[in-house]
């Protein structure tokens, strides 16, 4: 999945628990904030003065880390195996 500056910064850090670091890194504090549940991730960083387009580029590159650290194999393990 790819991070658009349009998503709500809840829904980011639900899915990538990991981006919370990314968020803190750029000023964006707001990630336990009732307020993340409906704002997007646009909205919070113009309302603090931060480069939405490089907090969306960062906040990326965790989604490619973590798809670079992804388990795989030939499906013969027992984690693959079981969702045949």
């Amino acid at each position: 999945m790819t991070i658009t500056k349009d998503m709500t910064i809840e829904d980011v850090v639900n899915q990538y628990p990991e981006s919370m670091m990314v968020f803190m890194k750029h000023g964006l504090h707001c990630v336990g904030c009732h307020v993340s549940a409906f704002e997007s991730i646009e909205d919070g960083a113009n309302s603090h003065g931060i480069n939405v387009d490089a907090l969306v580029d960062d906040l990326n590159k965790v989604t490619l880390t973590r798809k670079s650290s992804a388990h795989s194999c030939d499906n013969s393990c027992s984690c693959c195996s079981s969702k045949s």
